[in-house]
């Protein structure tokens, strides 16, 4: 059985009449067959890469020393926010995209790979022409040029670009869950013992006044008005409190009906004006249209730390 194979003819006229047309041609054939599997393979090789980039939302970039010219592709457009139909982009393009925030250190980190062989990772913002700021992430590596050894003169830096807005969206939720009450948005526990030891250890924020608040007739409105009530309750209570605290203090729910108040340089009366403003805060709070008229109560105890080796 018979097969394909690719070839690659070269020739010419290799005698002429006195009129200069041919006589006599001679060519070779060169059988090109692994060269073209080769490339073949090559090709498959580039269409799963093109995927994977495709599929994993990145970009990629390039940007020549020894001509100036950058080059980015249509996804690193794309997440710019750039509109063109070319892929050189101006040099200084990139810097104007950048958060002014995060102008010095993102230039700094481009230049790192100009120092090593190692791929460099950076994360900066950027703000998009329409105003919407996003966070990008960029794997930097240099690209030698083998016929000119000095860096700064040729070669090129070869960069990815990642839109990890959504990633850091998600970071900063589960951080901020991490610290606060899913039900009133206070201070949970663990937060507000971190920041008690940070205070107790900050000579200048002392005197500190520390406030436990423990809320009275709350199991009887759950029981009476159902935990939706309750809920209502400790929010309305949360909101209360806040509104009474000045820029400095901080609020926790330390779980269930209790909450804490930390107050720093605050001396017996300015602790006995927030404490009144506290108890009248859980005296209005809305508890909903299934609660009885009584209102809540608290009860509330104040210690006042003014020795920084103190321990909690």
């Amino acid at each position: 059985q018979g097969h394909w194979v690719w070839v690659i003819d070269r020739g010419g006229a290799v005698e002429r009449d006195a009129m200069g047309k041919p006589l006599r041609l001679m060519g070779v054939q060169t059988d090109i067959s692994k060269q073209k599997a080769a490339e073949a393979e090559l090709e498959q090789v580039n269409v799963r890469f093109r995927l994977a980039l495709a599929a994993s939302g990145t970009g990629i970039w390039h940007h020549d020393l020894a001509t100036g010219k950058s080059y980015w592709d249509e996804r690193t457009r794309e997440i710019f926010g750039l509109v063109s139909d070319t892929a050189e982009v101006e040099r200084d393009h990139w810097f104007g995209y950048l958060h002014p925030d995060d102008k010095e250190a993102a230039s700094r980190a481009h230049l790192v790979p100009l120092e090593t062989d190692k791929v460099t990772a950076v994360q900066y913002r950027i703000v998009r022409r329409d105003g919407e700021v996003r966070h990008i992430e960029s794997l930097l590596r240099f690209i030698a040029d083998p016929q000119i050894p000095d860096r700064r003169l040729a070669g090129q830096i070869l960069g990815t670009v990642r839109d990890i807005t959504e990633d850091k969206q998600r970071e900063q939720e589960l951080a901020y869950a991490a610290r606060h009450d899913a039900l009133t948005g206070l201070l949970n526990r663990a937060a507000f013992d971190r920041l008690l030891a940070d205070h107790i250890a900050a000579p200048q924020l002392l005197p500190l006044s520390v406030f436990y608040v423990d809320l009275d007739y709350f199991k009887a409105l759950n029981d009476f008005a159902g935990h939706a009530a309750g809920d209502l309750a400790l929010k309305s209570v949360a909101l209360g409190i806040l509104g009474c605290l000045p820029p400095t203090a901080h609020a926790a729910r330390l779980g269930g009906d209790e909450f804490a108040l930390l107050m720093p340089n605050c001396d017996t009366a300015q602790a006995g004006r927030l404490a009144d403003a506290v108890l009248a805060a859980v005296r209005d709070a809305e508890l909903g249209s299934t609660a009885t008229s009584r209102k809540l109560a608290a009860s509330i105890g104040i210690a006042f730390v003014d020795d920084a080796n103190t321990t909690v």
